[in-house]
């Protein structure tokens, strides 16, 4: 996300006019509060207080946060039947979509960043306690496949300008159109 300083404040710029999937799902989860809380919750995280003590958050932060992923549509709230007049909040279809996006975060930053090249958590199959697959792209039989491999093509979508930048992105990367 690009930020510009105006005097003392930060004022982060608004994606969401762009016609780009990866801006607009980065209007809705790319501040890095958004997809941590995405992350407890499928760690089982569903009460305001244990967001907050997990991630350190400061609570006028997560209340922002927590709103703003429910009027997205990413959490949902619900009673909690162990408190009396309080509300949980959980992942909705949505959000649960989003599984994926975190496994390759998590599983890029531990071939990258893990200290000493030892990650701290294994994802493993619950059923086998295989660990997973690494996330990538497969061709339709199944090969992996890099941005060098795959070619552009407009979608229903596609604006004039976005054509042109398929275009352009094609002949550079592929170097045909």
């Amino acid at each position: 996300m690009q930020l510009f300083l105006l005097g003392s404040a930060m004022q982060r710029k608004s994606f969401s006019g762009m016609n780009c999937s990866i801006a607009r799902a980065l209007e809705e989860v790319g501040e890095w509060w958004s997809l941590l809380i995405v992350r407890e919750c499928t760690q089982g995280a569903t009460r305001f207080d244990e967001f907050q003590s997990e991630l350190g958050i400061a609570r006028n932060i997560l209340t922002a946060r927590l709103t703003r992923l429910t009027e997205l549509g990413i959490l949902e709230r619900f009673a909690l039947e162990d408190r009396a007049n309080t509300d949980g909040y959980r992942l909705t279809k949505k959000g649960e979509e989003l599984y994926p996006v975190l496994v390759a975060l998590w599983q890029w930053g531990d071939r990258w960043l893990a200290s000493c090249g030892k990650p701290p958590t294994a994802l493993v199959e619950d059923a086998t306690g295989a660990p997973i697959e690494p996330i990538t792209v497969h061709a339709k039989g199944g090969a992996p496949l890099s941005f060098r491999d795959i070619r552009f093509a407009p979608g229903p979508g596609a604006s004039a300008k976005t054509r042109r930048v398929i275009e352009n992105r094609n002949q550079k990367v592929l170097g045909h159109p």
